[in-house]
């Protein structure tokens, strides 16, 4: 099918494979995707033009980059989006530079460095009347003394993450569960010994297994409405040091009262484009409670357009067909794994496998990397194998339940 545009996409996850198929999928085109290196599910893909350039994060190279792609297809509309967060703040700098015929879809630095920060996120929460967990905000230099306003266990997490990857050690996690005091004061010295600045959240943990998380995708159009609200009901997340917190099995479900608040919330501030919201359920207080907020489609994605409402569709009906869209919030029931089946219902309680059976039977599941139409056979290869990896990942950072 020729198009009037090309998608250019940032990273090489499963979140950059996803968009590639759902581009591929509604409109049959190959998109151009920049990743930092030789590996991972989009090298050697048949549906991604899959560039490697080294610093591919950075806002020069950023920049550089989509010139490069903007000039090789000067008669076409470019559509650039960030696939980690690595990318948005890049992307987001270097909006006023951009080519006339590149579409980036995000709101500015300004405000996207005020929404990540998860300092000023909780703040933003408050305002708007968005539970969250209970929170205590670190600042280094603060030491030992002072008092947490709730018991443990207690999680700590950077309150800025690009910069909390770049002081890398053995021990570091995306977020830690800690169960004493004294676990977290080792924790927080750890941290900032190897260099990292900014602050740190201390958060009072939620009980309950993985399956009390929620993910809700959200598209605002260039004005600032919702157009689109899919609520996801997690129910196995990823349990390695890197990976925890990253979504491996999830059911779409309904929660219209959850819904409004964040579209409410959204049309507030003026969000545009792609959003992401972790938010766990509490069962102490019968609350869902907010724990981040990514500018940016989720790396488990596909779990929307898997369910029907694919997102590359909804980006063009607005971005380039400027095609008036109305609210949907999705209802119906759809299965996505990005994990084996097997590991899947060795790893997910026994009270959601009926379900599971009956929506994979009736054709209501994906796995977004099992894709027919991406016919190289290298890249067929190379998704089976990081598959099989995730029985020996799972044996060696969960057990099963009970």
């Amino acid at each position: 099918m020729e198009t009037s545009f090309v998608p250019v996409l940032f990273g090489a996850d499963i979140n950059v494979y996803s968009m590639a198929r759902a581009f591929h999928e509604a409109y049959g085109i190959k998109t151009v995707a920049y990743g930092m290196y030789p590996s991972g599910v989009c090298y050697g893909s048949g549906i991604i033009d899959y560039r490697v350039r080294p610093n591919n994060d950075d806002p020069a190279v950023v920049l550089r980059n989509v010139e490069e792609a903007a000039q090789e297809f000067a008669d076409k509309t470019l559509l650039v989006l960030g696939c980690g967060d690595n990318y948005l703040t890049s992307i987001a700098a270097n909006l006023p530079r951009y080519p006339k015929n590149v579409i980036a879809p995000y709101i500015s630095l300004e405000q996207m460095e005020a929404l990540i920060h998860k300092e000023r996120f909780y703040a933003l929460c408050d305002q708007y009347g968005i539970d969250h967990p209970a929170t205590f905000v670190y600042h280094k230099g603060m030491g030992h003394d002072f008092v947490l306003p709730f018991d443990g266990p207690f999680v700590v997490k950077p309150a800025e993450s690009a910069t909390y990857w770049d002081h890398p050690f053995d021990t570091q996690k995306k977020a830690y569960i800690l169960q004493t005091r004294a676990e977290v004061d080792k924790v927080i010295d750890e941290i900032y010994d190897h260099g990292y600045e900014d602050s740190l959240i201390l958060q009072d943990f939620i009980p309950g297994d993985d399956t009390n998380m929620r993910v809700l995708t959200c598209y605002s159009d260039g004005e600032g409405k919702v157009r689109l609200m899919c609520l996801g009901h997690v129910l196995l997340e990823e349990h390695t040091r890197h990976g925890i917190g990253n979504h491996a099995v999830i059911i779409t479900e309904e929660e219209p009262a959850l819904c409004e608040t964040f579209r409410r919330f959204l049309e507030e501030i003026h969000f545009v484009g792609f959003s992401n919201f972790d938010i766990k359920f509490d069962p102490r207080d019968n609350k869902f409670k907010a724990f981040e907020i990514n500018c940016r489609q989720g790396r488990s994605n596909y779990y929307v357009t898997g369910a029907g409402y694919n997102l590359a569709k909804l980006l063009v009906a607005d971005r380039i067909e400027h095609t008036p869209q109305p609210l949907v919030v999705t209802k119906n029931r759809h299965l996505w794994w990005a994990i084996p089946k097997k590991v899947a219902y060795d790893y997910i309680p026994s009270r959601f496998h009926a379900e599971m059976k009956t929506l994979d039977r009736n054709g209501a599941s994906v796995n977004p990397l099992y894709y027919s139409a991406d016919r190289n056979l290298i890249h067929k290869l190379r998704v089976w194998r990081i598959q099989h990896r995730q029985y020996k990942w799972y044996a060696s950072s969960m057990e099963k339940p009970q």
